[in-house]
């Protein structure tokens, strides 16, 4: 089985069934294999060949699933990409994934021919945009006249489905090779543990081209049957009325995004029909999770993952425990450990990485067999996450293994002492960096942003921080700046933080 073995099969069974809701648009599981497969032969008359991958550029709009689709059906591998990324950005990528053919709407085209420029060969760019009137019906990609009709691939579970290029916070984006069976394997496990049925309605305001929202609310739903809603952009009142509108049932997010829904006006209306919000992507602050969950009395289930396995690997159960501040055990089919330095597994309770094995696990990275062999040794993916499990089995982020700071050799891990300052009434977000230390190596110091209205001096906040904390773990001085450099799942990049420290 492959995944378009899977998305044929539901096309099969609920042809008529909307795939994709947007605003007024609707398109059914017919039209969107239709449109896959005349995007796929325009692909393969743009000289794409299987094994060959393209590029991908696209928000979230019914076209993504038209693209992805198709490079699937052209025999091809699927390199996604932020809409938003500039020029040296994209360039870096189509040199560094091979790439042979790019997808995208009309209005990123100045773009990536600028991107596309001094590489010394010709990529052609097949544009996705619907056609003129297309707004109210279902008319997409509709196949020019002298277009020969295309038999779809038949990819091997084996076959490398998608290149996903990581989002680079410790330095260059790689690009994890993730087969059609990895996602399978991930689908499967997630869908058993979240009980998720063809009947449920999707709602993606995530980014599809990531991992999370492309496994979540992408290939998830098309492998169940259900309909997928589609945000292009996190707008709180357009999000809701479109929860509203579709009864939606599944919402996953980041943090930010509850973080903001906490703090918007509940709207009129039934918000029953959503029975399942994820968060993932960066730490869930428990003081966001309560404020949603008083707000919209829906509880929030938190997950864990990397891109590199597909991505998830832990998810509290809505079926069994939810333990706050847990990401929850892990899912089906997937092995976990908390190991040391040399590989040896720690007991419950004790900070260590996290190291994971199971099917999902990516086949490694892009033209990087040095990096691959870093991290997949002896058959275990080393996340370069630190945390602890407890006797439950269920695991607990501290840190990401390069953000750890070394005062006086005592280990500080930035999350506590964030998760301290983020517990003041007046900071809204905080990041904790090291920074080099003459007498005890590194020191701790702190990124703050404050609350809308709220002031507080550096004085109050590091003796709220000594109340609360070791001495060597209160920060030696805090900034107050007013945002934070984050990728597009909410993390904040620190290596961007400690460049300009």
């Amino acid at each position: 089985m492959s995944l378009l073995d899977i998305f044929g099969t539901s096309a099969g069974r609920v042809p008529e069934r909307p795939a994709f809701l947007f605003r007024r648009r609707r398109l059914t599981y017919r039209e969107l294999a239709a449109a896959a497969r005349t995007a796929a032969a325009l692909l393969r008359r743009s000289g794409v060949r299987p094994g060959e991958r393209v590029v991908l550029m696209l928000p979230n709009l019914p076209e993504f699933g038209i693209g992805y689709l198709g490079i699937l059906m052209a025999g091809a591998t699927v390199v996604p990409l932020n809409p938003l990324l500039k020029t040296e950005e994209v360039r870096y990528i189509l040199e560094d994934s091979g790439t042979t053919a790019m997808m995208c709407l009309q209005a990123s085209l100045p773009l990536l021919h600028a991107a596309r420029q001094s590489l010394g060969r010709p990529i052609p760019v097949v544009v996705m945009d619907a056609p003129a009137g297309a707004a109210g019906d279902s008319s997409y990609l509709a196949p020019p006249p002298d277009l020969a009709p295309l038999a779809p691939a038949r990819p091997h579970v084996a076959d490398i489905a998608a290149c996903l290029y990581t989002s680079g916070t410790t330095g260059k984006p790689k690009g994890a090779l993730l087969s059609h069976g990895n996602l399978i394997a991930n689908l499967e496990s997630f869908r058993q543990v979240l009980r998720l049925t063809e009947e449920d309605v999707f709602l993606a305001v995530l980014p599809l081209f990531h991992a999370y929202g492309g496994t979540v609310l992408f290939w998830e739903p098309l492998s169940l049957g259900a309909s997928i809603v589609v945000e292009p952009r996190f707008v709180p009142d357009a999000l809701l009325t479109a929860i509203l509108q579709h009864r939606v049932t599944m919402f996953a997010g980041v943090p930010s995004m509850y973080a903001v829904l906490a703090g918007t006006p509940r709207p009129p209306g039934d918000f029953s029909a959503l029975r399942l919000c994820i968060s993932g992507g960066a730490p869930l602050p428990t003081e966001v999770l309560r404020a949603f969950e008083a707000r919209y009395g829906i509880p929030i289930y938190e997950g864990y993952g990397p891109t590199e396995c597909a991505p998830v690997l832990t998810v509290n159960p809505p079926f069994g425990k939810r333990k706050i501040g847990s990401v929850g055990p892990p899912i089906p089919q997937v092995e976990l450990r908390v190991v040391d330095g040399q590989g040896k597994p720690l007991s419950p309770g004790e900070i260590g990485e996290i190291v994971a094995r199971g099917p999902n696990v990516m086949r490694g990275y892009l033209n990087r067999p040095g990096e691959t062999a870093e991290v997949l040794r002896d058959g275990w993916y080393h996340t370069g996450d630190l945390g602890r499990v407890d006797e439950d089995g269920y695991y607990y982020i501290t840190d990401r293994k390069t953000d750890l700071i070394l005062v006086g050799g005592l280990n500080v891990y930035p999350r506590e002492v964030e998760l301290v300052l983020c517990s003041h009434p007046a900071v809204a977000e905080a990041a904790v960096i090291g920074t080099p230390d003459p007498v005890r190596g590194e020191a701790p110091k702190a990124l703050i942003i404050l609350r809308e209205g709220k002031d507080v001096s550096v004085q109050e906040l590091l003796q709220w921080c000594r109340q609360r904390l070791a001495n060597y773990k209160v920060p030696r001085s805090v900034v107050v700046v007013p945002d934070l450099p984050k990728t597009v799942t909410g993390k904040i990049l620190k290596t961007e933080l400690r460049s300009c420290a």
